[in-house]
């Protein structure tokens, strides 16, 4: 019944650079929670993840969730019962439970299923979502299980990397994030900026061929504090250089970096809400004033959170 475990298929062997991958050479694997946690006892990370099932936000199978809530559950309670290294690794578990915040709804009953087992667990994550729901949806599901989770644990929100849903996110209370958004979209030859909506800098649009600023001034990653001006990656990049990948990659991990010691900041000086109010306000100068109003999730969230 699925019960198990999670069924993947995986080649038997990796090809070689002139091999191309036959999918009638594969074979289905079987990742049991037991499985999933002796490996990543094997690899030593601070913090792993307990194996959960996972339903897209944007599926409308209700039934699904619903298995997939409470086998989430269950396979939580082999994941602790199989954890080797409680005493310095730290195994969260994944909220799950779709889009549902009603009151005893799937969330709910997996966040009522977590308290139950709150001496075992060091922090949460919260699971499910970045997968193509509204803005409006992923905000709420967020506020509803940070609402629920203990303050006094870490909050991890998976998969979830742009700017601005970090910096309103950390305003409903989360403290962790994960995604491959920064490196994923430097690959392209897109450098993340402060400024205006969307926060971004095509560098091989024409409009840095002859621009020879730095991507951003003050930064100090391989590309700024190299002296690579963004004229000179633009033409490595027209010309599929790995370098500039790579220099664009860095930048944007240094960005992401500075973004979340900004935010720790304000948080520690008891500032965080004109942080919040600052930052969303230089992406989203308004319409008179030629630029964007701000998205009305953004401004739904953070009333919620407290900042008007």
């Amino acid at each position: 019944d699925g019960d198990n475990g999670i069924a993947t298929t995986t080649s038997r062997k990796r090809p070689s650079s002139n091999e191309s991958t036959d999918a009638s050479k594969s074979q289905r694997m079987l990742l049991r929670p037991e499985d999933s946690i002796y490996h990543q006892n094997n690899i030593g990370s601070d913090i792993i993840m307990a194996l959960d099932d996972v339903v897209s936000s944007v599926s409308d199978d209700n039934t699904r969730f619903r298995i997939a809530t409470y086998r989430t559950l269950r396979w939580l309670d082999r994941c602790f019962s199989a954890h080797r290294r409680p005493h310095d690794q730290n195994l969260f578990p994944i909220v799950q439970g779709g889009l549902d915040t009603s009151p005893g709804g799937l969330r709910d009953v997996c966040l009522a299923g977590f308290r139950l087992r709150d001496d075992l667990a060091p922090g949460y994550a919260i699971g499910g979502l970045a997968g193509g729901e509204s803005k409006d949806q992923f905000w709420r599901v967020v506020d509803h299980c940070c609402r629920a989770l203990p303050d006094a644990k870490p909050r991890y929100l998976m998969g979830v990397g742009y700017p601005l849903d970090l910096v309103v996110c950390t305003a409903l209370g989360v403290d962790m994030y994960d995604c491959v958004y920064p490196t994923r979209t430097a690959r392209f030859g897109v450098a993340l900026v402060d400024g205006e909506a969307p926060g971004t800098l095509r560098l091989k649009g024409h409009d840095c061929a002859d621009d020879y600023r730095a991507i951003a001034e003050g930064c100090e990653c391989m590309a700024c504090g190299g002296g690579y001006t963004r004229a000179r990656l633009h033409a490595m990049l027209k010309n599929d250089s790995p370098l500039a990948v790579s220099l664009v990659t860095h930048h944007n991990l240094a960005y992401m970096m500075s973004l979340n010691r900004k935010m720790r900041d304000a948080i520690k000086e008891d500032a965080y809400p004109d942080f919040a109010r600052r930052f969303v306000r230089d992406q989203y100068r308004g319409k008179e004033d030629g630029g964007q109003d701000v998205p009305s999730w953004v401004n739904d969230a953070l009333r919620a959170a407290g900042i008007p």
